[in-house]
């Protein structure tokens, strides 16, 4: 009797706790407004976030959660237990997962915002790099979490690694969706019953929020208020918060380091959270000036980049209604049919110019030989160099390669001048071994076929050779 009277003279005066004190704004009183409202480009504040409440929730040293992610499962703190829940995410990309490690300062900053996306402080609208175009998202600087030069991603991207940030055991089954299914698996002996990710999501759950106020609490305080700006210090709505992440990952039946002398008289109860004056809540959560300095800087670089965007889009939209004129065609450097027969007809007169010197040639118009003048066209006839064939260092008698006769053709024939004039030996044995080619390509001898000699034996009749003279269908 004795022990339960002083018990219950402890829980009435404790640190003049007054549930009456509890003063919750009321803009936050309703379930739907617990997410944060800002314009677009508006810096969010310490108090917004409530820094102090998460500053105690990472900076706590205590090693309490078993870490069932981590290889021989040690106990940590919660910052660690938390942060390596997010690095093992299926949907934690390689880019964060190696800025994590690269910096572990970001891994932290990283994880408050992703706490506050847990519980539904930030909602999936925000966004917290100013080059964003989709307006289906709201910039917002956060001075005190981007402290690092990591990027913060946005809030859908946040929500999906929080989704996926399961047990191994919890990809396979459902994991637990209610306080009592967590409860149920950890005195069980399932030791952590479920991630402490999906802990926060139950907790958080609308659903669920009458039970876990019953439960746990006093009226009129519920497991969101610890997140919200209210007259509760946020040293002691930390010690709650952590209270209840070991009651449900740990189970309800060992000894809570968190425990307070209230809770340890009343099992499970949270521990008592101290009440603030005016002036006291006004001295939590206050922005140094640095940060609000880089927040306005922020927010006029975001409102610039806003208007470049807009300007882009109405220049676009004004290209789309007056498109310019489609620039004129550049000159052409290809000749006609007519214009190459008059250019090689004028070379030739060049040539035979010199050779018909002391003679009296009869000088026909071009038009009299079927040709169309090139005067007539509206170019000018270009000056043209005569052809001087390269033939140094070659011995006209000596067979030639075919790379070599190639080589020659490329470098002795001029490709304006007709090419029916009588060719050498080295050209016909160029034609012979073209055909020697195409015949092992095609298995048989060019068409038509020669006349069959008289006397000749049919066993001799060609047969098909080469190497694809098993395709009959190319006959």
């Amino acid at each position: 009797m004795a022990s339960s009277s002083s018990a219950d003279r402890y829980a009435a005066n404790i640190q003049g706790w007054n549930i009456q004190q509890v003063n919750t704004p009321p803009q936050y009183l309703g379930r739907k407004t617990l997410p944060i409202k800002r314009a677009d480009a508006e810096p969010l504040t310490r108090e917004d976030l409530q820094y102090d409440l998460l500053y105690y929730i990472f900076a706590d040293s205590t090693k309490a959660f078993v870490d069932h992610l981590s290889t021989d499962r040690p106990v940590v703190n919660f910052c660690d237990l938390y942060v390596n829940a997010l690095f093992n995410s299926p949907k934690c990309s390689k880019v964060l997962k190696d800025k994590m490690v690269e910096t572990p300062a970001f891994a932290i900053e990283f994880a408050k915002i992703a706490l506050l996306t847990n519980v539904g402080r930030i909602n999936t609208t925000m966004a917290f790099f100013p080059e964003m175009k989709t307006a289906l998202r709201s910039y917002h600087p956060v001075p005190s979490l981007q402290k690092t030069d990591g990027n913060l991603q946005d809030a859908p991207r946040i929500k999906n690694c929080l989704k996926a940030a399961l047990l191994p055991f919890e990809f396979k089954t459902p994991p637990p969706s209610t306080p009592a299914e967590i409860i149920e698996k950890a005195r069980a002996g399932q030791i952590p019953p479920t991630s402490v990710v999906n802990l926060i999501f139950v907790l958080a759950n609308s659903n669920n929020a009458m039970t876990v106020a019953q439960k746990h609490f006093d009226p009129p305080v519920e497991f969101l208020d610890l997140f919200l700006p209210i007259n509760l210090s946020s040293a002691s709505r930390a010690r709650v918060f952590l209270w209840l992440m070991f009651h449900y990952l740990q189970g309800p039946d060992r000894p809570n380091p968190f425990d307070d002398e209230y809770s340890r008289t009343h099992p499970g109860r949270v521990p008592r959270m101290r009440p603030l004056t005016r002036e006291e809540q006004a001295q939590e959560n206050v922005d140094p000036p640095d940060e609000v300095e880089w927040g306005k800087r922020m927010s006029a670089l975001r409102s610039k980049f806003l208007r470049e965007l807009v300007d882009e889009m109405e220049a676009e939209k004004r290209r789309k209604k007056n498109p310019p004129l489609p620039p004129p065609p550049a000159p052409s450097t290809s000749y006609t049919a007519q214009e190459l027969a008059a250019i090689r007809q004028a070379r030739t007169q060049r040539q035979e110019e010199p050779r018909s010197r002391g003679s009296s040639p009869s000088h026909e118009e071009p038009s009299s030989q079927g040709y169309t003048s090139y005067e007539s066209t509206s170019r000018p006839i270009p000056h043209l160099e005569p052809f001087r064939p390269d033939l140094s260092g070659e011995d006209p008698i000596q067979e030639r390669t075919m790379l070599q006769q190639a080589w020659h053709i490329i470098n002795s024939t001029d490709p304006l001048e007709d090419s029916d004039k009588e060719e050498d030996e080295h050209v016909r044995l160029e034609y012979n071994r073209r055909l020697r080619v195409l015949a092992r390509l095609r298995g048989k001898d060019p068409t038509p076929e020669p006349d069959p000699q008289p006397g000749a034996s049919s066993s001799q009749e060609s047969q098909p050779t080469g190497r694809l003279q098993h395709v009959q269908s190319w006959r």
